[in-house]
């Protein structure tokens, strides 16, 4: 097990506590009364887990892929199971930026949320345990127990403080989501039956024939799937998205999605290389159809929360193609995209909520020509939707480029289809920013009257200081992701090349190469199946 590892350096328990201090604070937050003291305490709690993750950044060693601040305790030897946790290049990034979000989902519900604060507050923080949980766990039984403890939280969220719809939105996720999750778990025990150990990296470098590779990527891949999600299984998200509260659409779009790109990454591509490879032309197609899918369906809509939901279906489609193409390119813009799209679509969902708490609806038309009363908020609107469609200068446009280089460099047809992905968010984000800051041909321009029947005014105000410090940090990673990309991709850089190698050393098997599925034919061929298949 060493020869995996890099033990503490820091001589200093820092991944145990990030997992442990959102607990206690959840379980404080029990003896706490007033709202206004439990706002302080979560938002005291997020910021205080933030700050004790901000060493992963500044102590990791970007030249080893084995990995770091590594902590290991003996829990069940007679089942060889033990309590390993750690990170490496890929999943480290996703760690801090779980810890830089959950502070802005406690900020966004500060007026949002109006009842059962405690209760909103216990089950967050449990939630990001149990998000943190998955990122850093080195044992597939650890990672799917943190798996499945995030989905009790989630399904809270959504079910009490959703909206109209929150019943089927909530359980529709869970249905869904626990679904994937059971394909998930039999494919962790079959490998145990195989190999006879449950720690990641010996289940990495483990030989499977070819066919039991095939088992366990499908049975992984539906629950990362559906995770995403990927087309088919993303009919949840956009139900999920628009009853969920602020924080849930912030928690979904900018963590929980990434779960599914991280199981594809840490446990499909290492452990089934064969499998992934010989599989990888239908996951390129479908990676595309989720694309154009999504855009489509995007340009569609006027309910903004759900414009922005089915944005999310097509940008995650860039990662998953990102993944896929097996490429330096590729894997390196599918993980950057990751994090860019929870930095963007975070914060386009904490912008609608703004917007929802000033005018109670979410339509376009009831939503246009606010150019001339925020002008503060249609600034950050700005940079966000510029963000969203990729332009030059904004964090996804370096993780779209690396994606789109990606994959040019070995499938050009699947580059050429995948443009229409960043036509179609050009269309519609600019449709949005047009009508939402200047247009007022629906004659709904006219805030600050009684406009929805209730006896309400619902005067415009641009941000308030609270608003503008959530939107305004989260501006900042739009620009330095966007300008100054090297410090990310120099910490994965070591754990991609380490994955690529896996997967090239893996695919060259007997079996593999009898099913025409080594890494090197299916360059060879996959560029006429997929110009067959379209």
């Amino acid at each position: 097990m060493e020869n995996y590892l890099i033990l503490n350096t820091l001589n200093f328990p820092i991944l145990s506590l990030l997992l442990i201090i959102p607990v206690v604070g959840a379980i404080v937050a029990m003896f706490l009364r007033g709202e206004t003291l439990l706002k302080y305490w979560a938002l005291a709690v997020t910021l205080v887990t933030t700050l004790v993750s901000l060493p992963l950044w500044t102590n990791f060693d970007k030249t080893t892929a084995k990995y770091q601040f590594v902590e290991l305790r003996h829990w069940f030897p007679a089942l060889k199971l033990d309590f390993v946790i750690g990170v490496d290049g890929i999943s480290v990034l996703l760690v801090l930026l779980t810890t830089l979000v959950m502070p802005l989902c406690v900020l966004c519900s500060w007026t949002y949320i109006k009842t059962r604060w405690k209760e909103f507050v216990i089950v967050t923080l449990l939630m990001e345990t149990a998000m943190l949980g998955v990122f850093v766990s080195l044992n597939t039984v650890l990672f799917y127990i943190f798996w499945e403890g995030m989905l009790v939280p989630m399904y809270l969220i959504i079910a009490i403080w959703g909206g109209a719809r929150k019943d089927y939105a909530s359980i529709k996720f869970f249905l869904y989501t626990f679904t994937g999750s059971i394909f998930l778990l039999v494919a962790i025990i079959a490998m145990f039956i195989k190999t006879g150990t449950f720690f990641i990296p010996e289940l990495m470098d483990h030989s499977y024939s070819f066919a039991f590779q095939m088992w366990v990527f499908l049975a992984c891949a539906i629950g990362f799937a559906i995770k995403m999600p990927m087309f088919p299984f993303h009919t949840w998200l956009p139900a999920a998205h628009v009853e969920a509260p602020v924080a849930g659409s912030v928690i979904l779009a900018s963590i929980l999605l990434k779960m599914g790109g991280y199981g594809f990454l840490r446990f499909c591509l290492p452990m089934a290389p064969a499998a992934t490879v010989y599989c990888m032309p239908y996951l390129l197609a479908l990676s595309l159809i989720s694309i154009v899918v999504g855009g489509y369906l995007a340009l569609g809509q006027s309910d903004i929360k759900k414009l922005i939901a089915y944005s999310s279906v097509g940008h995650m489609g860039f990662v998953t193609l990102g993944i896929f193409l097996l490429n330096d390119a590729g894997i390196k813009g599918a993980m950057l995209q990751m994090l860019n799209h929870g930095v963007t679509t975070g914060a386009l969902f904490i912008l609608i909520g703004i917007i929802y708490e000033r005018t109670h609806s979410r339509e376009l038309s009831d939503n246009n020509k606010l150019g001339m009363f925020m002008p503060i908020y249609v600034t950050f609107l700005g940079i966000f939707s510029l963000s969203s469609l990729a332009f030059p200068g904004t964090n996804s446009f370096v993780g779209e480029f690396l994606v789109l280089f990606g994959a040019f460099q070995d499938f050009p047809l699947v580059g050429a289809i995948s443009i229409l992905g960043a036509i179609l968010a050009a269309a519609y984000m600019l449709r949005m920013l047009q009508k939402m800051v200047w247009d007022d041909s629906d004659g709904h321009a006219h805030h600050g009257h009684d406009d929805h029947g209730d006896g309400e005014s619902h005067a415009l105000f641009d941000c308030n200081a609270r608003e503008f410090i959530q939107l305004a940090f989260l501006t900042i990673f739009v620009f330095w992701i966007g300008l100054h990309p090297t410090p990310l991709l120099d910490m994965m850089d070591s754990s991609v090349a380490h994955l690529l190698h896996q997967i090239d050393a893996g695919s060259v098997m007997p079996e593999a190469v009898e099913h025409g599925s080594t890494h090197h034919a299916l360059l060879e061929n996959a560029g006429t199946w997929i110009k067959n298949l379209f």
